[in-house]
């Protein structure tokens, strides 16, 4: 048996991380696969060291509360990984966790492979170096990426993103409604808050005071919020209590894509969520919130790049969906864009076509595309041992 180590943080990560360890066993049924995996990569066959709750911790003083832990769980998985010597190690995304682990490990003589290219072309631009010193392969998920590495001499591959693979060109809003259970007929809201606790604590809020001012001006309006897992779930209700406790939401355990696919409209966190609302086709709205010193540290050292925080608006090339930060996150900026949306069919239609694009582009069968290069570094270190 060849076993390869492989580290995910978040759900997303857990997402892609089971695509690829599914299309790598399709080709070589003796890979077995350790490290840290979230439910899906369990499920696809990955043992799991860690938790993976315990690595999903977002932003510079977010993170600064949790290093002394995720240095031990780092220095931990190094110590395992060097003692057991894997043939080959994956870090999927989570640069600030998972290349420092790759370093240590490549420079140990293990061959690694880093998955979802770090957003050096969009703030910190100098950890190309680092991502150079820690990778031997990365797998981009967008095709500007690959170029922008190979500028910076970093062995890359554009793969294409396995969610473009998975979500198909067009979805039955009705069967997804169906399927979900959600009654009446609309128009319907998907609210999604982000999949981290520490998302929800400060967006619950404002999302949930954005829908009642909706509600006040469109009585018919329903929302639905699909939550990751009970954790998150609690204690969006515990917000849905103390603001809004009369407010007539459907929460619902996971399905977040399902609950996408159900809406008309969606109101969503930054993150992946506003790239599966793309490849769905819905139009949205895209608010974030973090702690407010990280926000006042990335603005006064102007470590942001990009003109836009959304996926969807990247790959666009323009602010197709609405974005708000920090104090615009509110009710009275959001109901309005949210609205605005509703009331204008010839925009959402434009919208649509340009989502739709946009999904050609991103579908190259990315899991088997990955999955070939992962298999061909492992063959060429093989060789070269």
């Amino acid at each position: 048996m060849t076993t390869i180590g492989i580290v995910a943080n978040e759900p997303s990560g857990d997402q892609l991380g089971a695509a690829l360890i599914r299309a790598l066993r399709d080709r070589r049924p003796d890979l077995t696969f350790i490290g840290v995996a979230g439910p899906r990569m369990q499920q696809a066959g990955c043992a799991t060291l860690v938790d993976i709750e315990r690595l999903s911790v977002m932003g510079l003083t977010e993170v600064l509360g949790h290093l002394p832990a995720l240095l031990r769980i780092r220095r931990e998985l190094v110590r395992h990984f060097l003692t057991e010597r894997p043939a080959l190690f994956i870090g999927i995304d989570a640069p600030d966790f998972n290349l420092g682990l790759e370093r240590r490990l490549r420079d140990a003589g293990l061959p690694t492979v880093h998955m979802v290219c770090p957003t050096v072309w969009a703030w910190r631009p100098r950890r190309v170096e680092t991502i150079r010193r820690a990778a031997d392969l990365v797998l981009s998920l967008f095709p500007f990426e690959q170029t922008f590495l190979q500028r910076h001499r970093v062995p890359a591959r554009y793969v294409g993103h396995p969610l473009a693979d998975q979500i198909p060109a067009h979805s039955d809003r009705e069967a997804c409604r169906t399927a979900l259970g959600l009654g009446g007929a609309g128009p319907w809201i998907a609210i999604l808050p982000g999949s981290r606790r520490g998302e929800v604590a400060r967006l619950a809020e404002p999302f949930i005071a954005t829908a009642r001012w909706c509600l006040a001006r469109r009585p018919t309006l329903r929302f639905v919020v699909p939550l990751v897992n009970a954790r998150v779930r609690d204690a969006f209700a515990a917000t849905l209590g103390r603001v809004a406790p009369d407010l007539p939401i459907e929460l619902i355990d996971g399905h977040g894509r399902e609950a996408m696919a159900a809406s008309d409209l969606v109101l969503t966190a930054s993150g992946t969520a506003t790239l599966e609302a793309l490849l769905l086709k819905r139009p949205m709205v895209v608010a974030y919130r973090i702690h407010p010193l990280t926000y006042q540290l990335l603005k006064r050292l102007h470590l942001i790049k990009v003109p836009h925080i959304a996926m969807a608006n990247l790959l666009a090339g323009e602010a197709l969906a609405p974005e708000f930060l920090q104090d615009q996150c509110r009710p009275e900026t959001l109901g309005p864009a949210l609205l605005s949306l509703l009331d204008d069919p010839r925009r959402v239609a434009a919208i649509q076509q340009r989502y739709a694009a946009i999904h050609d582009e991103l579908r190259r069968d990315a899991a088997a595309t990955a999955a070939d290069a992962v298999l061909a570094l492992l063959a060429e270190r093989a060789v070269d041992a």
